[in-house]
Parts: C-alpha cells; structure tokens; sequence
C-alpha cells in the first residue's frame, strides 16, 4: 500500500509558472476582523496602510459574507465550496470530514504545490489526523489548531516547534520561504495564510501597541494585532514583486466572520460574531490579480466565502473529480463586468449546537513536551480518528437555530428556538443595512417566494449533513 501510495505521489502533475498561464494563487484570512476593522473603510483610528493601498489598487469587495458567524465553519467553506452543516462543522472547534474533496487536494492534483502556514482549526494538527493540512491537501505546512499569539508553538508537518516574534511575521516569514522555494523551481504555488490575529487574547508587540497610545489598554493590543496583519501582507505584496510573481498571482484576503463586540467594528451594521445579521456576516474582503484586473473595481453585489471554490476551480481549469452541491458561485463574470448579480441567492444557517474547545497553547505545548521525550501524545482523541464518521440522522424538515437567505437586495431570516415556532424577518439591505425595519406585512409574495427556496436549500443541506453526498 505504501508503494503504491508513493507512485501515486509521483504522478502528480507539475505546473510550471508561466506569463499567461494559470496563475500562483495566494489566500490570506484574517481572524475575528470586521468589516469596519480597517482604515478604508473608515475606520477613524485604525492605521492600515497595506490593506488601504489593496483597496485603491485592486478589488475591493464591499458586500462580502463569511459563509458562517464563527471561524471553523467559515474555513470549511473556503476550503470545500459548500455551507459548513453540510459537513457538520457547525461551530468552532468542529473539522472537516475527510470526505470533503478541499480546493488544495483539486489544484494539488493540476500541479500545484500547497502550502498552509497558521491558523488550521479545521481538525488536528498532528501528522496521523485524519484531518490535518496535510491529509486535506498541503505538501508543506505549520499550523495550529486554533489561534495563537506571541511566540507560538506550531506544528510543523506534525513536528512541534517553537518560534519567537508576532504572530501574523512568524505565519509571513513561513509563507514567504515556502514561496521562494516554489520560484525557485519555478512551480505554480497555492498558498494559504491564516493569521491567528486578532483574534483575543490580543498581545501586540510594542512597537505596534505605541501607535495606538492614545486608545484604551485593549484597543492598544487589538489595533496593533490588526497593524501586524497589515504589515505581514505589505511584505507578502513587496516579495512578490521583487520575485516578478506579482502579475500573475491571484491574492485574496478576507476575514473569517463578522466583528467582535465592543473591540471590533460592524461599521452601521446589525450584529456581531456569532450573529446572522449583517455585523457578524459582513467581512473585508480585498483582491489582486495585476494581470487580470490592472485597474481598480469596487464590487457591490453579494459573495461569500463559498465562492472562493468554485472561481478558483475557474480560474485555474481545475475538475472536481466527484461533483457534489457547491454552496458558491463562480464570481469571474462579476469580477469581469460581465455580470452585475450573482445567479445563486446566498443560504445561512447558524446551527444551534455548540462549539467544541481547542486550547492551541495548551495543546502545543503538550505535545513539544511529549516529542522531546520521544513519546507519542497520549491523549489521542485530539487526533479527531472519528471525524469521517457520520453517526445522526438529521431531520429534512426540521431546521433549529438562525438561518437567512440573501437575494439582493432582499435578506430573509428564520429563527426557530423552539420548534415548531419559527419567527421570520425580512429586510432590504440596500435602504437599510442596520437590518431594523421588517418587511414581511409589506412583501407577503416575495417572502412566500423566498421562504419556499430558503427551507428547501435547508432541507438539502440536511440532506448532505445525513451523508447523501457520499459514495456508498
């Protein structure tokens, strides 16, 4: 099994980076950020250069959404294309299953080489998981199961490691060698860089914290986290013009949900993390692809993480090799001009059962501990071995929690505490972003219309979740 295993790794692909061809592609992902967290979007204090030169230069996503209101769920959808309750990761600290085909197992297979540095928590990050990077799809990787801070300890393809300095320079500094490596062999690259800020405890180096002198102790770490995010991708941007990668590489940055509460702004938005309104939904998102896009666009109509899936599949002619419901949509005709509304309504729903708890710090440190001893983690439910093991049956018409459905410029809510009483909201974003004036007197056809496509997208998500998306 073994051998065949590596002849099968010996045939995979090399794509070669050419002028014209498809491009290197690079993720950024922020942690806990709003969409009022940055100065372009005017933030009144917020010093963020980087991001601000992005937003003037290349695209600019004004009505972006996190697939969920929270970070794991978020990441699975990026990472699949698909809502995260069709595979479960309903809240923080759930994984993938491994029956999810990822973006980095599709580009791995046309050629690329993959690379994860940061932020995983999609899973163990032990080397036997799984649902580790490197069995979802990433040739090089060090990352964490959850966020991290000052001088972390990382995983280093399963190898704990100890670095010193700010978090989003140690995840940089990582992505930025395994890039070097990748031009100097001249091979197509996808990476994914996932900061652990700033996401609480908020410990900002001191230089970052003395620019915001004047604020409160707290915003003082807060803001200095988001300067660090804002320098690291300044050098990612800089490397990459020095490499002459910067034309034809495809850099996407965004956040993974909505802002924190009363550290973080939602700018005029209704809600926070953890909330389906638009203040824990909303997030900054910003693109560059010189090659393509040389001159600046601002997009006005709705994405959503999930759309990252499928528009890489497009942009790089990659095949799914088992078609499954994707959740996103191919956004190049938006980002083309030659659409100005997306085809599919965007589907939300906030599952009501709980997050699951996933110390990094301590985790880490354990296991630097046991492999300086030569001995293996005892603790092997970290592992997540049962991730892949699907042991509910979900209902088809029964749909708990919080769960929404965009069709621009329409939002419709449906809030079931306790079933089978279900309130509905609905809201025109366009004349109300502050989700404050419901509708549903007013739009009883539109609401009856969106009603029926909201419960039946839930009832197909339900569907996946129970595994109907899997070979038997």
């Amino acid at each position: 099994m073994k051998i065949l295993c590596a002849l099968l790794v010996a045939f995979i692909p090399v794509l070669h980076a050419t002028p014209g061809g498809p491009p290197n592609i690079v993720l950024v992902m922020a942690d806990d950020q709003g969409w009022g967290d940055m100065a372009y979007n005017g933030h009144p204090r917020l010093k963020t250069p980087n991001f601000d030169a992005m937003a003037r230069e290349g695209v600019r996503f004004d009505q972006f959404h996190a697939a969920a209101p929270v970070c794991s769920p978020t990441r699975g959808s990026v990472m699949t294309g698909r809502t995260p309750n069709r595979f479960g990761c309903f809240s923080w600290g759930h994984t993938l299953r491994p029956q999810e085909v990822t973006i980095a197992e599709v580009l791995q297979k046309s050629g690329y080489r993959t690379g994860h540095f940061g932020k995983w928590h999609l899973g163990s990050v032990q080397k036997a998981s799984p649902v580790s990077p490197g069995a979802s799809g990433f040739d090089e990787w060090v990352s964490a199961p959850n966020f991290f801070d000052l001088d972390p300890i990382l995983s280093d393809g399963g190898k704990a490691v100890p670095f010193k300095g700010d978090s989003s320079d140690v995840t940089m500094d990582l992505a930025l060698k395994f890039i070097r490596g990748c031009a100097q062999k001249d091979q197509a690259f996808f990476t994914v860089i996932w900061f652990g800020s700033p996401h609480s405890p908020h410990r900002a180096l001191e230089a970052d914290r003395a620019l915001y002198a004047d604020q409160p102790e707290k915003l003082r770490d807060f803001y200095g986290e988001i300067t660090a995010m804002d320098r690291a991708v300044g050098r990612l941007r800089v490397e990459l013009k020095t490499l002459g990668l910067r034309d034809n590489t495809l850099l996407w940055y965004c956040s993974d949900n909505g802002a924190l509460p009363k550290v973080g702004s939602a700018g005029k938005h209704r809600g926070n993390k953890g909330s389906i309104y638009e203040g824990g939904l909303l997030v900054p998102s910003l693109l560059e692809w010189p090659a393509e896009y040389a001159k600046p666009k601002v997009i006005t109509t709705p994405c959503v993480t999930c759309d990252i899936f499928p528009t890489l599949l497009a942009v790089t002619g990659a095949k799914q090799e088992r078609e499954v419901p994707l959740d996103g949509e191919n956004i190049l005709p938006l980002l083309e001009g030659a659409a100005q509304k997306r085809v599919k309504p965007i589907g939300f729903w906030n599952h009501p059962t709980g997050g699951i708890s996933t110390p990094s710090d301590k985790w880490m440190s354990e296991l630097l501990a046991d492999q300086q001893k030569g001995i293996e983690p005892a603790d092997s439910a970290r592992l997540a071995p049962d991730a892949g093991k699907i042991t509910k049956t979900y209902p088809l018409d029964h749909h708990p929690g919080h769960s929404a459905w965009i069709e621009w410029p329409w939002k419709l809510h449906r809030i079931e505490k306790k079933s089978p009483d279900v309130t509905w909201e609905l809201y025109n974003l366009a004349t109300d972003p502050e989700e404050e004036h419901v509708l549903i007197a007013e739009q009883p056809e539109r609401v009856a219309e969106m009603r029926q496509q909201l419960e039946d997208w839930l009832e197909g998500v339900a569907r996946s979740l129970n595994g109907g998306d899997y070979a038997k």
